[in-house]
């Protein structure tokens, strides 16, 4: 391990060691989470996928921050997309159990808001499904676009202001690994069942579930990102 790895962990710890020993600071965060829903989003995101992003850099450059890597354009960025991410979960988590009574599964709706039965496991299984299968790509994408975007820009928080060419980035991706990678292995084989898991928790334990997501997401996108690069 060396001197900056065990100084990003002792960094990483500081931070999150308050809410496991501190109640009140636990309790704070998270009447502060449920009243603010939308603002904690942003912020969750901002920091933990990016710190996630971070770490995928760690992975194969040997540290987590360069020149032109542009770590305040990436936080803007993940907390927009943070916004997206707590709407797409009420929508679906809202919508799919509706849906599932129209087909004929009268019970969809109250099954979520019982304890753990095959119904519910099926309905959250569906809510995944369907958010990760309808709203993640388009998500992805826009991801792979802004990221491609700041590289271009040199990472400077000037360049990310500048206008986006969308057409132009979208032109040049490499949709291979679009798709052989983010969609095609890591929607199916992780985000469906990570996120089928997040519907079956108590929405307490959701906030530190989907905590750790952030950053699992941010280091499977960089990575995407980083084998594009090949």
């Amino acid at each position: 391990m060396k001197k900056q790895d065990f100084i990003f962990i002792v960094c990483i710890v500081v931070f999150f060691l308050p809410f496991f020993l501190s109640e009140q600071v636990f309790r704070i965060y998270d009447t502060f989470n449920k009243e603010h829903g939308m603002v904690m989003s942003f912020l969750k995101f901002a920091v933990l996928a990016t710190l996630g992003e971070s770490i995928g850099l760690r992975i194969r450059n040997g540290v987590y921050n360069k020149k032109g890597f542009g770590l305040i354009p990436r936080a803007i960025v993940w907390g927009f997309l943070g916004l997206t991410i707590k709407m797409s979960f009420v929508i679906f988590a809202t919508g799919t159990p509706q849906f599932l009574a129209y087909l004929g599964f009268k019970k969809a709706v109250v099954a979520m808001e019982g304890s753990f039965s095959p119904l519910k496991l099926l309905v959250a299984f569906s809510i995944s499904a369907a958010m990760n299968l309808i709203y993640a790509p388009v998500m992805m994408t826009f991801h792979k676009i802004t990221d491609t975007h700041i590289l271009n820009n040199g990472g400077t928080l000037k360049g990310f202001f500048k206008p986006i060419h969308f057409g132009e980035i979208m032109g040049t991706m490499n949709w291979r690994v679009q798709w052989n990678f983010v969609f095609k292995k890591t929607i199916p084989f992780f985000w469906i069942p990570a996120h089928t898991i997040t519907f079956l928790l108590p929405s307490h334990y959701q906030v530190l579930f989907a905590a750790v997501l952030g950053i699992v997401l941010g280091v499977l996108l960089a990575t995407a990102s980083l084998k594009s690069e090949k």
